[in-house]
């Protein structure tokens, strides 16, 4: 595993975060499903999330076409597992689904309770390898809505091409609910209609997937990051950010004015400059992957913040909440872990040290958005996991100003 070492800096300049890997994800599997190619840019660097879904539809097409069965290897990618084990049982693909690093034993179960009372076989020992087969029939699907909204996804891409109507029911409230205003809006673009009813969606069987020409948005999530930047103490200006977006981390611009640093338009262009930084109270219900990097900035704000209905963030790529504070307490915050996410008392300056990066993507990434509100040097672990998301990160960070050092194994 290699390390990297973050000195004290102000980060100035224009970044262009990538793509976004949600709206990616969604885009890519649209185009496979209405036969047209993949649609991201062939300049585009290609993240190791991104990299599994493309292998993974490769896949079932040739399983398709051959009639065969197919073998996904989902790499760490939550979204290519989730969103593709109910389009191949969709498909009648006889599909086994593997991966790695902390996805086998990421939850799973949501689909092992609804697919097989619709048609689909699920073989599995509770995680990964998964094995599935059958073919799914139409109805109700009944599901969580306080679970990963990626099993509401997988379900929106997979029933339309069923020969019935269907219908998504909810059992509990819906949690980020941005990410399936997302897969709505992308299906929409692809001629497919999903309908909000009272407790879910109903949704229209024997549709058709049509080759869509919109532009694949870029990462509001992947942004939070330089905004961060920007509040503690640089200018830090960001293009290509559609303001209009339905991804659900579109708030981290409201939030970063609630925190109180200087945020504003020029066209597409958003540009975050320091102001006085004070603690506030975040429901992360809807946001969950800004959690890390909103801990970063409470850590550097004046006053409390607490951080609730996070309690999801310990089954992703590593149990976050403990990561951040565990991460941020090494590097001299006040921070603790509660019952369902974080509580946070500012400093004046953090004063470095070594943080574990956890093999996750977004927890390196903001330990080294941290050094910048720290006197001395920061050192983060597990460097290479920003390939799941975002491969130039340090490229872009240095770009700015930062003084990021690969220090290898």
């Amino acid at each position: 595993m290699s390390r990297v070492r973050c000195s004290p800096a102000v980060l100035r300049g224009s970044v262009r975060v990538p793509l976004s890997k949600s709206a990616a994800h969604r885009a890519m599997i649209g185009a496979f499903l209405a036969g047209t190619p993949n649609p991201l840019p062939k300049d585009e660097p290609l993240s190791a999330d991104l990299a599994a879904t493309k292998s993974a539809l490769t896949a079932l097409r040739a399983a398709q076409q051959s009639g065969s069965s197919a073998y996904i290897d989902c790499g760490e990618s939550g979204s290519t597992l989730r969103f593709l084990v109910p389009v191949a049982a969709a498909l009648g693909i006889p599909t086994a689904f593997t991966g790695h690093g902390r996805l086998p034993q990421r939850p799973i179960g949501i689909y092992l309770n609804c697919l097989p009372l619709h048609g689909a076989t699920c073989k599995s020992t509770g995680g990964l390898p998964l094995h599935v087969s059958g073919k799914l029939r139409p109805g109700i699907y009944s599901l969580p809505g306080n679970i990963s909204s990626q099993f509401i996804t997988g379900l929106m891409l997979s029933l339309p091409l069923l020969n019935g109507d269907s219908e998504i029911r909810l059992t509990s409230p819906l949690e980020s609910a941005g990410y399936t205003d997302l897969t709505v809006n992308i299906l929409a673009e692809h001629g497919i209609r999903i309908l909000p009813t009272k407790a879910g969606w109903s949704v229209p069987g024997t549709q058709k997937y049509l080759p869509s020409v919109a532009c694949i948005e870029r990462d509001w999530s992947q942004a939070a990051y330089f905004l961060a930047a920007g509040a503690l103490g640089g200018k830090v200006e960001l293009s290509g950010l559609r303001r209009g977006s339905a991804q659900g981390d579109r708030t981290a611009e409201e939030l970063f004015r609630r925190f109180g640093a200087r945020l504003s338009w020029n066209g597409s262009v958003l540009t975050a400059e320091p102001g006085e930084l004070r603690g506030i109270e975040i429901d992360a219900a809807q946001i969950p992957d800004l959690v890390p990097i909103l801990a970063v900035t409470a850590a550097a704000a004046r006053g409390r913040t607490v951080i609730r209905n996070a309690e999801r963030l310990r089954l992703k790529e590593s149990n976050r909440l403990a990561a951040m504070a565990d991460g941020l307490s090494a590097l001299g915050a006040h921070i603790r872990e509660t019952e369902d996410g974080l509580c946070i008392d500012g400093v004046e300056c953090l004063h470095g040290g070594t943080a574990e990066g956890r093999n996750d993507h977004r927890i390196v990434m903001a330990m080294a958005v941290a050094a910048l509100a720290s006197n001395e040097e920061v050192t983060i672990t597990d460097s290479e996991s920003i390939c799941k998301s975002y491969p130039d990160f340090f490229r872009d960070y240095n770009t700015l100003g930062g003084k990021a050092y690969e220090l290898g194994e």
